[in-house]
C-alpha cells in the first residue's frame, strides 16, 4: 500500500488517539504451532475477569479454531486476548508440570526441545507465573542451565478478536465491528506530509503494544500490552521477540501487564495494580479476609478436607461484582455473569458457610427485578431475571440479555431464600427492605397462576429459551415415548417452589401482623398440595409427572426434578416415600449419582446435558429431601457417590456435570465435554450435603438452633464448623461418630444463642 492523504479517511480518534480500521495496515503473522488433538486446559478467574489457557500457559493462534474455542482471556462477555503464545526459536516449549491450584493464577515450568544442532533438549529453564487481577499480568524466568552460553529467540505473539461470548458459544451473528489499528501520531504526521514512512511501524512502540476493535454500537475495546523488566528487543506484528545471550546459569526475566478497556475505561470493575507481585499480595489479602468470614469446615479425613477447602476457595472464586453488590457468578467458561436461578440455588446452598451471599444476591435480583412488560426480554412486572450480559450483543439488542427474564423458578426461588436468609441471620432491616419486592414477587406468581393454578411457562422472545426450569436444554421436556412436550409447561418442582414459597411468606407475614396475607398465602398452599398430588401423581408409575403439557397432560417420564419437591412438603408422605424409592432404583441411580432421566427412555443419552447425566446440584437437593423423610442411609449413600466422584476430579472440584454411564467397579466418573469447572451450584453442593449430615435447623428469630439427629457417614469420624453463624452468635460445632450414632457438643460459643441437640 502506498501511504497517501487518503490513508486516515477513515481514522477514529479516542482521548487523543488514532486508531485505523485493521485492514488498512496489514502487519505481518508470527506462525501458531499447531497440535493435531485437544489440549485440556488451566482456568483461572478474579471477579470478572477469567482465562482460559493450555497446560503450557498458552493460547495458541491455531486452537481457537479447532478443539478449544472456549480458551482466551475474558472480561464483561469479550474475549480481550485470543492469542497469547510462547515460543522458543519458532518451537512450543516442552511442559514439565503446571497448576492453576491457587485459583486466580497458574504457574507453569517448561523447557526447550532440541533444535538443531544450536540448543540441546532441556537446556533452557522457563518458568511462567501468570496473574488475575483486574488485569492479566505475567512474569517469566529464563534460566540456562549448560555449561555454555547460548543463544536463542523467544517470542510471545499476542492477539484479540473481541468476539462475544455468545459467539464462542456457538451463536452466528451476520454482522462484526471491525478489528482496529493504533498509530502513533508521529508516524501519521509523515504520512500526511509524504515523508514515505511505513505503516509498518505502527503497530508497537518500544513498551507497550495496543490491540483494538470498535463493536457495532461504536464501543471501542482495547487490549494493552505494557511490557515491565525487560523490553522486547523488537516485534514483527502482534509479536514480541526477544534475542537472549545467557551466560552458564545465568537468569533474565521479563513480563507484562494486559489492561483491558471499553471506550478508554477499565473493563473491569477491579482496580489493576501496577505489578504482579502486587496483583499476589491483593488477592492474598482478599481471600484470607473471605476466610475469616466464613465458616470453617473440617473432619478428620485429609481428602475430604481438601474437597471441603476447594470448595471454600471456589465460592470465593465465583463471587463477582455488579454495581455495588457482589453475588457468585454461575461458572467458568460459559456462564461467568449474573443468573437468577444459580445465583439463588447457590446462596441458599452456603447459607451456614456465609449468609452474606444471600443476602448480596436477594438485593442484587432485587434491583433487577421486573418492572414492565417485555416480550422481547420476557420481563413482566413482579419477576426475577434469568441472565444478564455486557457484551457487544447484547448491547446492539441481538441478544435479549439486558437482562432477560425467561425463567419460571427464579422468582419463588428468591422469595425462599428470602425467608430461609431470615431464618438464619433474623437480618430484619434486610426483610423490611425488601418487602415490597417480595410482594411483587408474589403477585407475578398469582397472574401468572391465574388460568391454569399452576405457575407454568412458554417462550415469549424469538431470541429467548424453550425450556426455562432447571432443565432450560431445548431436548430435555420429553414424556415415556421420549417425545417433546409441547404448550406451556408447569414443571412439578416449580410447583414445590410455589407451595414452599406461599408457606414461608405465609409466617413473615404473620410476624408482620399481615393477617390477611398470611391466611390467603397458607390457604392457596395448601389448595395448591392437595390439587398437585392429585394433577401430578402417575398411578401407573406410582411416580410423579414431570410436568403438565399445555393441554394438562402429564409429562409421563421419570425424571429427577420430583426429587427436588421431596425437601418442601408438597407430597403427602406416601407419594413422597415413593417417589425416593423409585430414585434410587438402577434405571435412575447410577453410583455416582441421581440421572437426570431414566436409562430406561427412548430419549436417555448418558452424554445428554439434562437427559440422562448427573448433576450435583440435582444430587444434593435431592439428599436433602431424603433426610427429610428420615431415609438417612439412602442420603448418605448418595453423599458417598457424590463425594468419591469428586475426590477423581481434578483439584478435588464437583464438576457442572458428569456423563450418566454406570459405576462399575473400579472405572473413573465419565466426564461431560465441556461442563464448567469451577461451576457455583456445584461448588454449593458441598455445603448442602455437609448440612445433610449435620441437619442444622436454624430460628435465629426465636434466638434458637436445633439440631436434629446428625449422622456422620462411615467415611467420617469426626466434624467440626468453626466460626458458625446464627443471628448474632457465632459458635464452634463438634461432631463424633461412634458406630451408628453421631454426637454433637458446643465447643465455643460467642452470643446467647440457645442450641438444643435432639437425638
Amino acid at each position: 500500500m502506498t501511504p497517501d492523504k487518503q490513508f486516515f479517511a477513515d481514522k477514529i480518534s479516542l482521548d487523543g488517539k488514532t486508531f485505523v480500521h485493521a485492514e488498512q495496515i496489514p502487519i505481518p503473522e508470527w506462525a501458531c504451532v499447531v497440535t493435531q488433538r485437544p489440549q485440556p486446559t488451566l482456568t483461572v478467574k478474579d471477579d470478572d475477569l477469567f482465562f482460559v489457557t493450555d497446560t503450557i500457559g498458552n493460547i495458541s493462534g491455531c486452537s481457537l479454531n479447532d478443539s478449544n474455542p472456549s480458551m482466551g482471556l475474558f472480561c464483561s462477555d469479550t474475549r480481550f486476548l485470543s492469542r497469547l503464545e510462547l515460543q522458543i526459536e519458532g518451537r512450543s516449549p516442552v511442559l514439565l508440570s503446571s497448576t492453576a491450584d491457587k485459583g486466580f493464577s497458574l504457574s507453569v515450568l517448561c523447557t526447550n526441545p532440541r533444535i538443531d544442532d544450536r540448543l540441546n533438549a532441556d537446556t533452557v529453564g522457563i518458568c511462567r507465573e501468570l496473574v488475575l487481577n483486574g488485569a492479566l499480568f505475567e512474569e517469566i524466568e529464563i534460566s540456562n542451565y549448560s555449561t555454555t552460553p547460548i543463544t536463542f529467540e523467544l517470542t510471545i505473539s499476542f492477539d484479540a478478536d473481541f468476539v462475544d461470548l455468545f459467539e464462542v458459544r456457538g451463536y452466528d451473528r451476520q454482522k462484526r465491528g471491525k478489528l482496529l489499528r493504533l498509530v502513533d501520531p508521529t508516524i501519521e504526521e509523515a504520512i500526511l506530509t509524504g515523508d514515505g514512512v511505513s505503516p509498518i511501524q505502527t503497530t508497537a512502540t518500544a513498551e507497550m503494544l495496543t490491540l483494538a476493535y470498535q463493536g457495532l454500537d461504536g464501543s471501542i475495546m482495547e487490549s494493552r500490552i505494557q511490557f515491565q523488566h525487560r523490553i522486547p528487543d523488537y516485534f514483527k506484528g502482534y509479536t514480541a521477540v526477544w534475542r537472549f545471550e545467557l551466560a552458564s546459569h545465568e537468569t533474565q526475566k521479563l513480563g507484562y501487564r494486559v489492561n483491558m478497556l471499553t471506550n478508554n475505561k477499565s473493563s473491569s470493575t477491579v482496580s489493576a495494580p501496577a505489578t504482579l507481585g502486587q496483583a499476589k499480595a491483593a488477592e492474598v489479602m482478599e481471600e484470607q479476609h473471605w476466610g475469616q468470614q466464613i465458616t470453617r469446615i473440617r473432619s478428620d479425613k485429609s481428602l475430604f478436607n481438601r474437597v471441603i477447602e476447594r470448595a471454600e476457595q471456589d465460592m470465593y472464586l465465583l463471587r463477582q461484582s455488579f454495581g455495588k453488590h457482589k453475588t457468585v457468578s454461575a461458572g467458568v467458561p460459559w456462564f461467568s455473569s449474573l443468573f437468577g436461578r444459580d445465583s439463588l440455588i447457590t446462596a441458599y446452598q452456603s447459607l451456614m458457610l456465609n449468609p452474606q451471599i444471600a443476602k448480596e444476591t436477594l438485593f442484587l435480583l432485587a434491583a433487577y427485578q421486573g418492572k414492565s412488560e417485555d416480550d422481547w426480554r420476557e420481563e413482566e412486572p413482579g419477576k426475577i431475571l434469568h441472565e444478564l450480559r455486557l457484551g457487544e450483543m447484547a448491547r446492539c439488542q441481538e441478544i435479549p440479555h439486558t437482562p432477560y427474564y425467561g425463567t419460571v423458578d427464579a422468582t419463588p426461588l428468591w422469595l425462599m431464600l428470602y425467608a430461609e436468609y431470615y431464618t438464619w441471620t433474623h437480618d430484619q432491616e434486610t426483610l423490611e427492605q425488601l418487602w415490597s419486592n417480595a410482594l411483587a414477587a408474589m403477585e407475578w406468581i398469582d397472574r401468572n397462576t391465574k388460568e391454569t393454578s399452576y405457575l407454568s411457562y412458554y417462550c415469549k422472545s424469538k431470541r429467548g429459551l424453550a425450556n426455562q426450569g432447571w432443565k432450560d436444554s431445548g431436548d430435555c421436556i420429553v414424556d415415556r415415548k421420549g417425545e417433546l412436550a409441547s404448550g406451556p409447561i408447569a414443571l412439578c418442582e416449580v410447583q414445590a417452589y410455589v407451595y414452599a414459597a406461599k408457606m414461608r411468606l405465609a409466617e413473615i407475614a404473620r410476624m408482620k401482623k399481615r393477617l390477611d396475607l398470611a391466611d390467603r398465602w397458607q390457604e392457596e398452599a395448601r389448595n395448591l398440595k392437595v390439587r398437585f398430588n392429585r394433577d401430578f401423581w402417575m398411578e401407573d408409575e406410582d411416580f410423579c409427572a414431570l410436568a403438565l403439557d399445555g393441554d394438562g397432560k402429564h409429562v409421563d417420564s421419570i425424571t429427577s426434578n420430583p426429587g427436588h419437591c421431596l425437601l418442601l412438603g408438597i407430597f403427602t408422605p406416601e407419594k413422597a416415600y415413593s417417589v425416593a424409592e423409585r430414585l434410587r432404583a438402577p434405571d435412575m441411580f447410577n453410583g455416582w449419582g441421581i440421572r437426570t432421566l431414566s436409562s430406561l427412555s427412548p430419549a436417555y443419552n448418558p452424554m445428554g446435558y439434562h437427559i440422562g447425566s448427573v448433576w450435583p446440584h440435582d444430587n444434593a437437593l435431592i439428599a436433602m429431601g431424603l433426610r427429610s423423610l428420615g431415609l438417612i442411609d439412602q442420603a448418605l449413600e448418595l453423599y458417598q457417590g457424590l463425594i468419591d466422584m469428586t475426590s477423581q476430579q481434578p483439584y478435588h472440584r464437583p464438576p457442572e456435570l458428569l456423563c450418566g454411564y454406570e459405576r462399575n467397579g473400579d472405572n473413573a466418573p465419565v466426564q461431560y465435554p465441556v461442563a464448567c469447572t469451577p461451576q457455583a451450584w456445584a461448588t454449593g453442593s458441598i455445603f448442602q450435603l455437609l448440612q445433610m449430615m449435620v441437619n442444622l435447623v436454624p430460628d435465629a428469630q426465636n434466638n434458637c438452633l436445633r439440631i436434629i439427629d446428625p449422622a456422620l457417614p462411615e467415611s467420617i469420624n469426626r466434624l467440626s464448623f468453626h466460626n458458625l453463624r446464627v443471628g448474632g452468635t457465632v459458635l464452634d460445632l463438634e461432631f463424633e461418630r461412634s458406630g451408628n450414632t453421631t454426637a454433637c457438643r458446643v465447643a465455643k460459643k460467642r452470643g446467647n444463642l440457645r442450641v438444643v441437640i435432639e437425638a
